[in-house]
């Protein structure tokens, strides 16, 4: 996609309706389960989340739109590829249920300490993450070959082949 032909009005529509479907889900994966709306915890831990992500879209606006339209492609083609989404969405969603379960049924007490040290180490991993975007303009969902992709070998992409997941296994 060309850079002139991406229409930043509906782009930012777009993301506004992503952005609210994701506080959403959070809302009805985490919040639901706890059945209170007495979670610190949560309320920490979406601000470490979401807070950045404000910042990392209107950087990509400005900068990158192309990029955002990239990452925005959800629609894997490859078979095996869409099982493997599949699986990990499953395992995805039991990782969002329980912390409200467990909020509920009183199952840990995880000391504060902890609690702030793990919301500290999701904000080193989301700061790795948007540098490996910054390193790899071709990063994406979907796995694809697109037009002048170069194969990166430098920077994160020189220790690990796929930097991105790696950051998000540390974060999630």
């Amino acid at each position: 996609m060309e850079p002139q032909s991406i229409d930043l009005r509906s782009l930012q529509k777009k993301l506004a309706v992503r952005f609210f479907l994701l506080l959403l889900f959070f809302s009805l994966f985490l919040l639901l389960p706890a059945g209170t709306f007495y979670f610190w915890q949560l309320y920490v831990y979406l601000a470490v989340l979401m807070g950045p992500l404000i910042f990392v879209v209107r950087y990509f606006l400005k900068n990158d739109p192309e990029f955002l339209v990239h990452r925005m492609t959800m629609k894997e083609k490859e078979r095996e590829q869409k099982k493997i989404i599949s699986l990990s969405a499953i395992a995805y969603l039991i990782g969002f249920l329980l912390p409200g379960l467990d909020r509920r049924f009183g199952w840990s007490d995880i000391p504060t300490a902890i609690v702030l040290a793990a919301d500290l180490l999701v904000m080193a991993s989301y700061i790795f993450i948007v540098y490996v975007f910054k390193q790899n303009r071709y990063a994406s969902r979907v796995i694809e070959v697109q037009k002048d992709q170069k194969v990166i070998s430098t920077g994160p992409y020189s220790i690990v082949r796929h930097p991105m997941y790696s950051g998000m296994f540390i974060m999630f």
